[in-house]
C-alpha cells in the first residue's frame, strides 16, 4: 500500500458532522475524501466545492474530494472515519468490511445507539468487523460548524488500544483543536448518546417557556442520569464529568446549533413530531435513542425519570407539559 493511501482518510456520511470533520482533515494535511450515498449530492459538492445546504459558505479546502462508490474509496483508503446515523451504522460496515486491508484503522463519530438493539456501536463494529481493524470512537462538545470554520473546540477519542487513540487524534488534532485520549470506550460512547435525550429535555422545557432556572435543573439531573446509567453499562464515572460527558450535555442542552433541543423546543410550542423531523432534515439522533434508554433502564433497573417523560412524550404522546409535571411530582429524596 502506497504512503498516500495510508495517509489518505475517508469519511463516510456526507451530513453536517461527516463534511465538518472531513473538512477538518483536509485542513490539517490528510489527503481527505468524503462519501456518501447520493451521488448528484456528491457531485454537486466536488463541483461547487461547499456544502451549501449543511454548511454554506464554507469552502473545501483543494485535497478533499468526493467518492460515491464505497468500493472505489475503499481502494484508495486503509483510514476510515464514520459520520453515519447510528440507522445505518451497521450496514455500512459490513459493506465496507470485505474490502478493508489488513492494517485499516476504523472510527466514528456517530453518536448513538443501535436502533432497535440498543447495542453500543462498538459492539456492532466488533460483530461486523471481528478482530480484523482497529477501532477508535469520536466524541465531545462540537458543532459541525465551528469544526468546519477550525474554531477553538476539543474532543476524546477512545480506543483500547492507545496506539489506535494515537493515531485517530493526530488526524483531528492542531493548533486550534485539542484532543483527548481515552481508553474508556464504552463511556466515551454513553455520554455522546444520553445527552442528545436531555437536550431534548431541555429544548422542550424552554419550549414551554420554563426559562433558565428549570433549564439548569434539567442539566444537572440529566447528568446525573447519564452517570448512572453510563456506569451500569461500564462506563467510568470520570468520564461522564469530562468532555464527552458534561461538556457535550450543556452544549447540546443550552444552544439552538444542537437538532436535539431544537426538536424539543418544538415539541413544547405544540409541534408534532413528524412534521418537526421533516423540516430539520436531518437526523436528530436523540429521539432513536430515547426509546433504546427507556428500554435499557427497565433492563437493568436504572432510575432514569428525566429519559422516561422524553419517551413517553415522543412515542406514548404524552403532552409535554404533563411530561414535565410529572417530574415535579416525584417524591422528594436525597440529592
Amino acid at each position: 500500500m502506497s504512503a498516500e493511501t495510508k495517509n489518505t482518510v475517508a469519511v463516510l456520511g456526507a451530513g453536517s458532522w461527516g463534511t465538518a470533520l472531513a473538512v477538518l482533515l483536509a485542513h490539517n494535511g490528510h489527503p481527505a475524501l468524503l462519501w456518501g450515498n447520493d451521488a448528484a449530492q456528491l457531485a454537486r459538492l466536488e463541483r461547487e466545492r461547499l456544502n451549501s445546504v449543511y454548511l454554506p459558505g464554507i469552502s473545501f479546502p483543494a485535497n478533499l474530494h468526493m467518492r460515491d462508490s464505497l468500493a472505489e474509496t475503499a481502494k484508495t483508503s486503509s483510514r476510515f472515519l464514520l459520520a453515519v446515523p447510528s440507522h445505518g451504522f451497521r450496514a455500512t460496515l459490513a459493506f465496507l468490511h470485505p474490502l478493508l486491508p489488513a492494517d485499516a484503522v476504523i472510527a466514528w463519530a456517530t453518536k448513538g445507539l443501535e436502533p432497535g438493539s440498543g447495542k453500543l456501536l462498538s459492539q456492532v463494529a466488533v460483530e461486523v468487523l471481528g478482530g480484523r481493524s482497529a477501532l477508535a470512537v469520536i466524541s465531545g462538545p462540537t458543532f459541525a460548524r465551528e469544526v468546519a470554520l477550525n474554531m477553538p473546540s476539543a474532543l476524546t477519542v477512545a480506543a483500547e488500544e492507545e496506539k489506535v487513540a494515537d493515531e485517530a487524534a493526530a488526524w483531528l488534532r492542531n493548533e486550534r483543536v485539542r484532543v483527548y485520549t481515552s481508553r474508556d470506550v464504552a463511556g466515551v460512547q454513553l455520554g455522546g448518546a444520553i445527552k442528545n435525550v436531555m437536550a431534548i429535555a431541555a429544548g422542550i422545557s424552554d419550549g414551554l417557556g420554563f426559562g433558565a432556572n428549570a433549564r439548569a435543573a434539567l442539566i444537572t439531573r440529566g447528568l446525573a442520569e447519564l452517570t448512572r446509567l453510563g456506569v451500569a453499562m461500564g462506563g467510568q464515572k470520570e468520564t461522564f464529568m469530562g468532555l464527552t460527558g458534561a461538556g457535550d450535555l450543556i452544549l447540546t442542552c443550552t444552544d439552538n446549533a444542537s437538532r436535539n433541543r431544537r426538536v424539543g423546543m418544538a415539541l413544547g410550542q405544540g409541534r408534532k413530531l413528524p412534521a418537526i423531523l421533516a423540516d430539520l432534515g436531518q437526523e436528530a439522533e436523540g429521539v432513536a435513542t430515547a426509546r433504546e434508554l427507556y428500554q435499557l433502564a427497565k433492563k437493568l433497573n436504572v432510575d432514569l425519570p428525566i429519559t422516561e417523560q422524553v419517551y413517553r412524550v415522543l412515542y406514548e404522546n404524552l403532552p409535554p407539559q404533563a411530561g414535565v409535571e410529572a417530574l415535579l411530582r416525584r417524591e422528594p429524596r436525597v440529592e
